[in-house]
C-alpha cells in the first residue's frame, strides 16, 4: 500500500484565559490509498482539532503545535506542521481536501452551485474558466446529482441537506486530491440519505484510489465504511486497530463504554446504556489515566497506577494497541461476558 499520511506525536494547544487547553495530546496514526481510517470518539476527544491540523486551518498564533504531520504530495513527502503559509495553500484542495460538516454553511447562499466549484478549481489552475465549468458539472454528475448542467447555475438554497452534502463532495474533489478528510459527513441527514453518502464515497474512494480520514462519533457509520478505527479520549488516542478487531475485540474500557451506549434492536425494553460521568477538562487533566474517574473497571488494575500514571499505547498484535493498566488478558476475560450480549 501507498503511504498518504503518517502523523507522528501530534501536539495541538490552545491558550484560553483559563488556562491551556491540551486539545491533542501526542497522536500518531497512518492512512494508505485506498483505505477508510475512522477517528471515533465523543464531542470534545480531539477528532476535529486532529483533522484541521492536517489541513493547515489552525491559525499559528493562537494554537501552540508540535510533532508532524507527514503528507505525500506526488511522491514527496511535505510535514504541514513546517510549512509556510503558502506552501500550505498550495496542497490544500490538491493533495488533501475536506468535507466539512456542516454543507449549508459551507456554501455561499449568494454564489451559484456551478460558480463555487469552479472558484475550487480556479485556485489552482488560473486563468482556465472554461476548464473550471465544465469541470464543475462533471463533478456534479459524478457524485450523482441529476441535471448536473442545469443544478450548476442555481443556488444552495435549491437543493436539499443531502443534495448539498453531494455539492461538497464534488468540490472536495475538484482537483483530484489523494487524501480527503470527511468531518461527521451524515449529520443531519435522514437514515436513507445517509446510507446513499456513505456509498457513494466508498464508490469515489475506489474510483479515485484515495485515502479516507472518517471523522465521525457514530459508530454506525464506523463499522460501515472504516477499514481500521482510532478511538480517541481527552486528546488522546486510547485504542487503535482494524474495525473488525475494535467491534468484536475491544481493549479499551472506553471503547466498550461506547459500544455498549449504541441502541440495539433486541433491547427493547431496555435502558441505553451510558458512560458515568463526564469527560475530563482538557485544561485540567487528571494526573492518571483520563477515563479512571468514569472507568468501572479499574478496581482490577494490578498497580494502583490508574490515579498516577498515564497508560501507554500497547498491544500483543502490531495492529491492535490501546490504553490501560489492567493486564490484557484479564480485560478479555472482564469484557468476554458483556460482549457476548452485545453480539447476540
Amino acid at each position: 500500500m501507498t503511504e498518504l499520511l503518517h502523523i507522528q506525536d501530534l501536539h495541538v494547544s490552545f491558550k484560553t484565559d483559563d488556562g491551556l487547553v491540551r486539545a491533542v495530546d501526542g497522536v500518531s496514526l497512518t492512512l494508505n490509498a485506498g483505505e477508510t481510517v475512522a477517528i471515533v470518539g465523543e464531542s470534545g476527544s480531539g477528532k476535529t482539532v486532529t483533522s484541521l491540523s492536517v489541513m493547515g486551518l489552525h491559525k499559528k498564533g493562537s494554537a501552540q503545535i508540535s510533532g508532524s504531520i507527514s503528507l505525500n504530495d506526488g511522491g514527496t513527502f511535505k510535514d504541514v506542521v513546517s510549512l509556510n503559509d503558502d506552501a500550505i495553500r498550495d496542497i490544500r484542495g490538491r493533495a488533501v481536501a475536506m468535507i466539512f460538516q456542516d454543507p449549508m454553511s459551507s456554501l455561499h447562499p449568494f454564489y451559484k452551485i456551478g460558480s463555487q466549484l469552479a472558484e475550487a478549481y480556479l485556485v489552482h489552475n488560473p486563468g482556465k474558466k472554461k476548464e473550471a465549468m465544465a469541470r464543475a458539472v462533471e463533478m456534479l454528475d459524478l457524485v450523482g446529482i441529476p441535471e448536473p448542467a442545469k443544478r450548476a447555475v442555481e443556488f444552495p438554497h435549491q437543493f436539499s441537506g443531502g443534495m448539498r452534502q453531494r455539492v461538497m463532495i464534488a468540490m472536495a474533489l475538484m482537483n483530484s486530491p489523494q487524501i480527503l478528510i470527511a468531518d461527521e459527513p451524515t449529520t443531519a441527514l435522514d437514515v436513507t440519505v445517509q446510507a446513499q453518502i456513505l456509498a457513494l464515497l466508498s464508490k469515489l474512494k475506489k474510483e479515485f484510489n484515495m485515502g479516507i480520514l472518517l471523522i465521525t462519533h457514530d459508530l454506525g457509520v464506523v463499522a460501515q465504511v472504516a477499514d481500521r478505527v482510532n478511538v480517541m479520549y481527552a486528546g488522546r488516542i486510547v485504542e487503535e486497530g482494524p474495525v473488525d478487531d475494535i467491534f468484536y475485540s475491544p481493549l479499551a474500557p472506553y471503547t466498550l463504554g461506547l459500544l455498549k451506549s449504541v441502541p440495539r434492536v433486541s433491547s427493547k425494553n431496555e435502558r441505553l446504556k451510558a458512560i458515568p460521568g463526564q469527560p475530563p477538562s482538557l485544561i485540567n487533566l487528571p494526573v492518571g489515566c483520563p477515563f479512571a474517574p468514569r472507568c468501572e473497571y479499574k478496581q482490577h488494575s494490578s498497580e494502583s497506577g490508574c490515579n498516577s500514571t498515564k497508560p501507554e499505547l500497547i498491544g500483543t498484535s502490531a495492529t491492535h494497541r490501546s490504553r490501560c493498566h489492567i493486564p490484557e488478558a484479564l480485560r478479555n476475560d472482564l469484557f468476554a461476558k458483556e460482549l457476548k450480549e452485545l453480539q447476540s
